[in-house]
């Protein structure tokens, strides 16, 4: 991957993001949590280095579960990022934020194990578990 910069926005524009540099990973999510923060089936982030990262305008975060802290804009309310004390010098941008989110190419799906029955992607990615080292499945998977 190669981008040097991106930008994005909430979807007033009270709020927007530039991004410096590669990012560490793009990857879909298909936990609980980021379903219902985002009332999505996936929700697909892109994750930088905090220092990468800069906002204009005033985010409002919400602590989701202990050590996580979701960043919204308050006036529209379009969910903008993930942050986790397990990654401290990380945050996550969701994908579909971005004025150009074509310039991003998911590598993963995680938590495959909380995914929605009977949904898939129909792509050849790796899916992964919480606690498993090597992937639990490649590709589409006939949940029926």
């Amino acid at each position: 991957m190669t981008t040097k910069t991106a930008s994005g926005r909430c979807l007033c524009a009270a709020i927007t993001f530039k991004t410096h540099g590669v990012p560490r990973f793009v990857g879909h999510c298909h936990c609980e949590s980021c379903r219902r923060q985002t009332g999505a089936i996936v929700a697909t982030f892109v994750g930088f280095p905090n220092a990468q990262v800069t906002f204009a305008g005033e985010r409002q975060t919400h602590t989701s579960s202990p050590g996580v802290s979701r960043g919204f804009c308050p006036k529209c309310g379009t969910p903008l990022s993930y942050e986790s004390t397990e990654y401290p010098d990380e945050i996550h941008l969701y994908l579909s934020t971005f004025e150009e989110p074509q310039q991003f190419q998911a590598t993963d799906h995680v938590f495959w194990n909380e995914r929605v029955q009977g949904y898939d992607l129909h792509d050849n990615l790796p899916r992964r578990v919480p606690g498993e080292d090597k992937p639990v499945a490649w590709g589409p998977v006939d949940d029926a």
